[in-house]
């Protein structure tokens, strides 16, 4: 065997090696994508992203992590010394999450929380849309003596507003209530409309800045940005669900299996085909068969087993050739005395053999019939043979 490669082996790895180099050239080349990342998320760098938020609070003393798992997990931190940011959450279903922030709480931890879905899943939440409508930012005003109201004048989206009495209101956009605090057991919640002050883009304002350093806590503390919330999976496959990433995958592998196919079929052993010649016995058989079938000939099919039958009673039952063209009756009376087979099937099955002469039957009945008078001689055979052990037997004894 050569070991120099097949031309269509290095047609297929020039376009496999092209392929990747343009890819890996505008992989390097393309221009940036536009900011439409909204996801308030660590990882992104766009400007409605926290990335900036999660390096600026580790480089001012805090202790930053992010949070990948779900909210029952959070029993294994320490909820006295740690603040749970939920920055504008989208889970499917909140209320699998609701019970491990709650029980965090009570264990003296700390939620900054934004957003509506954010919100439902604090204890005691209330809210509703605005009164009215902001066509942009608003600058917020202050409600409060506490840090988060000495904050300074916020740029605060309002798409919602905190309607419950149970929270100190700290920020407000005219009636509506935008920033709130409130005590639930030994821990502490606060609530943000929006995630807008702690994004990429907010914290260039110094009002912004001073509410996410009130809102987290004192330095020191361990801050965890909830990743799980948006998406987030430690493992790969929990990752990829929901994405195309699946369906890429399966389609690569039916081009990758179309491929092997297709080379091992134009690269494989060439075989001549086997092909019958006409005049082999079981293509004439076949041949038959398949014209028998065609006209429908189930009386030559009983016909041929009627015979059969008939020379064995002569040849091997020596029943008389004048006595098997009797009739039914008769062939079944000397075969019952010459063999004991006292059967009433015999006469049946040779009388609807001589009828399936005249009427046409069923390929079904027909093959019923042929296998029962079949089997009538198999019977006849056996009892022939078993009295002739016995016979040999007896010479023995004697």
């Amino acid at each position: 065997m050569s070991g120099r490669l097949s031309g269509d082996v290095r047609l297929l790895l020039w376009v496999t090696a092209s392929v990747l180099v343009i890819i890996l050239v505008a992989a390097f080349l393309a221009p940036a994508r536009g900011d439409y990342d909204y996801v308030p998320s660590t990882w992104n760098t766009g400007s409605a992203g926290a990335k900036a938020a999660y390096l600026l609070l580790a480089q001012l003393g805090y202790k930053t992590a992010r949070w990948e798992q779900p909210a029952a997990q959070l029993s294994q931190v320490d909820a006295a010394h740690t603040t749970l940011v939920l920055a504008d959450a989208y889970l499917s279903n909140v209320r699998d999450e609701e019970k491990g922030i709650a029980d965090f709480l009570k264990r003296g931890g700390r939620v900054l929380a934004t957003g509506a879905e954010s919100a439902l899943l604090l204890p005691s939440s209330s809210i509703k849309q605005a009164d009215q409508i902001f066509s942009g930012l608003c600058f917020t005003t202050p409600q409060s003596l506490s840090a988060m109201g000495r904050a300074g004048k916020v740029a605060m989206p309002v798409p919602i507003q905190w309607i419950g009495r149970n929270a100190q209101v700290d920020q407000a956009c005219g009636d509506n209530a935008v920033v709130v605090h409130y005590s639930v057991n030994a821990g502490e919640a606060v609530w943000w409309s929006s995630a807008a002050p702690l994004s990429n883009r907010g914290l260039h304002r110094d009002a912004d800045l001073r509410l996410l350093l009130a809102s987290v806590g004192a330095p020191g503390r361990t801050v965890l940005f909830d990743e799980y919330i948006h998406g987030e999976r430690k493992s790969i496959a929990s990752t990829i669900k929901g994405t195309p990433v699946a369906a890429i995958f399966w389609q690569l592998a039916l081009v990758t299996l179309l491929l092997i196919l297709s080379f091992s079929r134009r690269n494989g052993p060439i075989r001549a085909l086997v092909s019958t010649p006409r005049t082999s016995p079981l293509e004439f058989a076949e041949s038959m068969g398949a014209l028998y079938g065609k006209a429908g000939a189930t009386d030559v099919a009983v016909g041929a087993a009627e015979r059969r039958l008939m020379e064995f009673l002569h040849t091997a039952g020596g029943i008389p050739q004048q006595t098997l063209r009797s009739g039914p009756e008769a062939i079944a009376a000397a075969v019952a005395a010459r063999f004991a087979y006292t059967t009433t099937d015999l006469q049946v099955d040779l009388q609807a053999a001589q009828e399936a002469a005249h009427a046409k039957l069923r390929a079904k009945a027909a093959l019923e019939l042929v296998r029962r008078l079949d089997r009538h001689i198999a019977s006849l055979r056996a009892r022939m043979r078993d009295s002739h052990a016995a016979q040999q037997n007896g010479d023995k004894r004697d």
